[in-house]
């Protein structure tokens, strides 16, 4: 059985894991600032869970304020290596309906103001032609189906800065770029779970169809909470089949997605940076 902790980045009516047993919540301070909430820990079919809700207890904090780099800072720092996030998000497809699941395997990052980065002080290439973990993805399809939920497997999911929700040219001319799905939280999210080397992966939940869509309604918040609330059992629901399938050491390059990554000349990393990134980057300055 896997020694990593698995972490669940709840999304808009995702804000406790009722499965958790051994439930304690942990405090943590980062380099970056604090994090959306305190994360609850416990465990799942034994297993070591670490849940925080992203927008805070109480839906807080809108998409643009969310602390990114101290919500998967504090991830990393708790010992999680498998993150599932849970989100919801917009239909741009036909098929795929209010109430379906959407496992995404790309990402479109339209967000402007959110720092996207843990490398500012040094130089840090990771590859994200891939920025989904196939691992993760496909434990989530497997436990999605096995509910007998619809889920969709694959598909490009375009994060926009929001708060507010698209025009209707933005929406059509998004899906002209071949976009599955459309949401607010999942960048810088995903790019930075990448540079901590955490292996990450979506559960996108589809509230609506994007204002693209003129037979149906333009996007109601009520609406949405509405099947926000439908899906939260099935999501948790997921989430609790998906824990037994990630086991055992991982093998996937988002394990050593820094390895080949920091292009900077080692000697040049002043020691307060080494120090403050220790977490993320001391094995591969001491070897």
């Amino acid at each position: 059985m896997g020694t990593g902790k698995i972490g669940v980045i709840g999304g808009s009516g995702l804000y406790a894991m009722a499965a958790l047993e051994n439930v304690h919540e942990i405090e943590v301070t980062t380099p970056f600032g604090p994090p959306s909430d305190a994360y609850i820990v416990g465990t799942l079919h034994g297993r070591d869970m670490v849940f925080l809700p992203r927008h805070g207890r109480g839906h807080r904090l809108p998409p643009s304020a969310i602390n990114f780099r101290a919500n998967i800072y504090g991830l990393k720092s708790l010992g999680v290596e498998w993150v599932i996030a849970v989100s919801a998000v917009g239909s741009m497809r036909e098929e795929i309906q209010p109430g379906h699941l959407v496992i995404p395997d790309q990402f479109i990052d339209r967000t402007r103001s959110r720092v996207s980065t843990f490398f500012e002080e040094f130089t840090v290439h990771v590859a994200l032609a891939d920025p989904v973990c196939a691992v993760v993805a496909d434990a989530l399809h497997q436990a999605a189906a096995a509910t007998g939920a619809t889920v969709h497997l694959g598909g490009t999911y375009l994060c926009m800065e929001g708060p507010q929700f698209s025009t209707r040219a933005e929406s059509r001319l998004y899906r002209q770029w071949g976009v599955d799905v459309i949401g607010m939280t999942n960048m810088p999210e995903a790019k930075l779970a990448r540079e901590a080397e955490l292996c990450y992966a979506t559960l996108a939940l589809a509230t609506d169809y994007d204002c693209w869509h003129v037979s149906a309604a333009d996007v109601d918040i009520g609406a949405i909470l509405a099947i926000l609330q439908h899906n939260v059992q099935l999501a948790q629901e997921v989430i609790t089949r998906t824990v037994p399938q990630l086991q055992g050491a991982r093998t996937c390059s988002c394990s050593t997605a820094l390895q080949t990554a920091i292009i900077t000349d080692r000697a040049m990393i002043p020691t307060a940076v080494r120090e403050r990134l220790g977490l993320l980057i001391e094995r591969y300055l001491t070897a």
